[in-house]
């Protein structure tokens, strides 16, 4: 496959999935809501004859290209849900339904893996093997991915590839590093039991209070002084509730935060050392703390060789590759890596906000190479995993 013509036959489908974008930037839909997603995209595919396979989901499309030869499954993904959040782009086609937006650009994921699938479909005779097309509903939650593996999206697929546009780096750049990309996503709740009383009189409470205060201050040296300084985790608490009137000492105070980390032996280091640190400082004021731990989505990590496809294939199509920034971001991909080898890049698309801002917006001029890539990426792992 030609990777020049390849490039001017994506330039030449860019209307088409300029329109498909809009159209699902226009009209988003949340988490496991995503029905006139799925029969836009469905009808996309059926159009250009591409068969889609059965999902045992109520949203979400599962299709195959087949090659012209028989060989190796491989993999493309994008997720198609969209955000709780009001737009403030001012652009012709924002969003018409309120309190909802593409502030992610699933939108575009959806319209470039579209534009791979359509030129995949163009190329079929020259494919040594199939292409599984995943568009996964919920990412935003952190459950689509896990309920497609659970339905089978996966049965015989021997890599798989991804990618989320990136603001900050230009259109015609693909960031890519092998390992750890993205971090693990996991919660917590810290109760926090004293004893109530009256304000005015704190010598007769346990004010959980002012033990969760310091808990808030001490959980900030989990990473600083027992993790190592060349790993990364976040420990970010990020709602406190106590009390419910001016003049009474509460019995209980509720703490909520996230752990994000890029390592497994960190991961499952965090939780008994939170449960630690909460419990002896409750303990110094004569609280009691108690830990309540979700465990959450894995870490993104590359597989070195998947990395190594996608860029020969942006090489060829002459794109820049820059050494990819990692992200405390959680992104439910992971799910797919714990099955299959893979690898999720950054693709550049010369934003104007980071993602989940109301003004985010992005350059369309990216949708042909990103489609392109895809297409190229799949061409070259096929040829690898035949050997």
């Amino acid at each position: 496959m030609n990777p020049e013509r390849l490039l001017q036959e994506a330039e030449e489908l860019k209307p088409v999935l300029v329109r498909l974008r809009r159209d699902l930037h226009r009209y988003p839909e949340l988490s496991m809501q995503e029905v006139e997603t799925t029969r836009k995209i469905r009808e996309a595919l059926s159009l250009a004859d591409i068969r889609l396979l059965p999902l045992d989901l109520p949203v979400g499309v599962l299709a195959e290209v087949e090659g012209a030869e028989p060989g190796p499954t491989v993999a493309l993904r994008a997720d198609i849900d969209a955000l709780p959040v009001t737009e403030e782009t001012g652009l012709p086609f924002a969003s018409e339904i309120p309190g909802k937006m593409h502030a992610c650009g699933h939108d575009f994921h959806t319209a470039a893996i579209v534009g791979a699938a359509l030129l995949l479909k163009r190329h079929a005779a020259e494919l040594k093997g199939n292409v599984r097309l995943l568009f996964q509903p919920a990412e935003e939650k952190g459950t689509g991915a896990k309920a497609m593996v659970e339905a089978g999206a996966l049965e015989g697929v021997q890599a798989i590839f991804g990618m989320h546009n990136k603001p900050e780096l230009p259109v015609g750049t693909v960031g890519l590093a092998s390992g750890p990309l993205m971090a693990s996503v996991d919660g917590f709740k810290l109760t926090v039991t004293g004893k109530g009383g009256h304000a005015a009189i704190p010598d007769t409470a346990i004010d959980p209070i002012v033990a969760a205060s310091a808990i808030v201050g001490g959980l900030q040296t989990a990473v600083s002084r027992s993790i190592s300084p060349l790993d990364s985790a976040v420990v970010s608490v990020c709602s406190f509730h106590a009390g419910s009137t001016w003049n009474v000492i509460p019995d209980k105070a509720v703490l909520d935060g996230t752990v994000r980390t890029f390592r497994p032996e960190v991961r499952q280091k965090l939780p008994d050392l939170l449960r630690r640190i909460a419990s002896g400082i409750a303990a110094g004021y004569g609280a009691e703390a108690r830990l309540t731990w979700f465990a959450g989505i894995p870490s993104v990590t590359n597989d070195s060789e998947a990395v190594e496809i996608v860029r020969g294939a942006a090489q060829a199509l002459n794109l820049q590759v820059t050494e990819a920034r990692r992200s405390t971001g959680g992104e439910d991909f992971a799910h797919y890596q714990e099955q299959v080898p893979g690898c999720y890049f950054w693709m550049g698309t010369s934003g104007t906000e980071e993602w989940h801002h109301p003004k985010f917006t992005l350059d369309e001029d990216a949708l042909a190479p990103g489609a392109a890539l895809f297409a190229l990426t799949v061409v070259h792992a096929l040829d690898r995993l035949r050997g």
